[in-house]
């Protein structure tokens, strides 16, 4: 999908200081009517500094919008608890329902310093936000597969962890990509990603809603350790992609060079034992998939074998964000690796 070109379609995000009429009721693929461009919305509350919440930073997740909709409506005739700041950002790809546009950087890979003029836009929300001040970062994301509701963090911080498990009990530590939101933010105030499931369901948004909610009513967050029986911990330890020039598909009639089960996504979150069954590798196209460390260092050997056409775990791992979605596959990963991660407690 293409469409504007970036200088037209950005330049800088707008910045505002009230609701616009209408936002409250709109979709996502209708969002454009009423904000052209990315736009970062300061609202007051009671308490300072503000929660700052990101949402569509991918135009296929509207999980995010919704529960801020949700939520402003039943605050529109009282003063919320603490003041919040809305980055609402890929309002152009949300129109068609795409995670980004042909011509698009991904909106959560930009957030370091960097040529386009997205990157620019980036920076200018974190100078902004971090001349304001901010209680806690929220960026809101829904997945393209089954996955359970968990939540995200990029540094082993006390705060951050309580952060997260006040979402969910299963939290994974990445660092790798480290120009996520969240990545930037935590380098000032606490900072989570949270996913919330596939798009739109019910369930995601108000989970979501809630989590926020809570966090704008938060006077501080705890600086001591989670209990270690109130968290399931782990460290995204690679990345797992598919080469541009291999093709791939789903299901045993695929003809494709390699190909997966139907329901691959129902390995996600699964403790996977060696020897796990992962999918099929064409013999003859002598394909494998390209798997890469948090360094980048690619190390699809010590992970996978491809015996006899088997694509195989070579050892003990958690795979997260598998999906069936060809263009996010492309435009991201096949999915992540993880492992289980003590608590840290000091």
């Amino acid at each position: 999908m293409s469409g504007m070109s970036s200088q037209q379609e950005i330049n800088l995000p707008a910045i505002i200081e009230a609701l616009p009429d209408g936002l409250l009721d709109v979709t996502a693929t209708d969002l454009h009517t009423i904000l052209p461009t990315p736009t970062l919305i300061h609202l007051r509350g009671r308490q300072q500094p503000a929660v700052f919440v990101s949402v569509l930073q991918h135009g296929n997740e509207p999980t995010g919008l919704l529960a801020i909709q949700q939520l402003l409506r039943d605050y529109q005739d009282r003063e919320l608890p603490r003041s919040l700041s809305i980055f609402i950002g890929n309002v152009a790809a949300a129109r068609y329902e795409q995670r980004r546009l042909d011509n698009q950087p991904d909106y959560n890979r930009i957030w370091t310093p960097g040529p386009t003029p997205e990157h620019a836009m980036m920076q200018r929300v974190i100078e902004e936000m971090c001349r304001r001040g901010v209680f806690a970062s929220i960026d809101v994301h829904n997945n393209t597969g089954a996955n359970p509701h968990y939540a995200c963090i990029n540094h082993l911080d006390h705060r951050f962890l309580q952060l997260a498990t006040l979402f969910s009990r299963v939290v994974v530590f990445f660092t790798t990509p480290d120009s996520v939101q969240s990545n930037a933010f935590g380098k000032f105030c606490p900072a989570v990603t949270l996913e919330c499931g596939m798009p739109a369901q019910p369930y995601g948004v108000n989970h979501a809603r809630e989590f926020i909610e809570a966090c704008l009513h938060l006077t501080a967050l705890p600086e001591h350790p989670v209990a270690s029986h109130d968290i399931d911990l782990f460290h995204t330890v690679a990345t797992v992609k598919i080469p541009d020039d291999v093709s791939f598909g789903f299901g045993q009639g695929a003809a494709a060079d390699l190909r997966f089960p139907d329901d691959v996504d129902h390995l996600n979150f699964c403790e996977l034992p060696a020897r796990t069954l992962l999918g099929w590798a064409n013999i003859d196209s002598n394909v494998t998939l390209d798997v890469r460390n948090e360094k980048g260092k690619k190390i699809d050997g010590d992970y996978f074998s491809y015996d006899d056409g088997e694509i195989r775990t070579r050892m003990p791992v958690m795979p997260s964000m598998l999906t069936r979605d060809a263009q996010v596959i492309r435009q991201d990963c096949l999915c992540y690796l993880m492992e289980r991660m003590v608590l840290p407690q000091q």
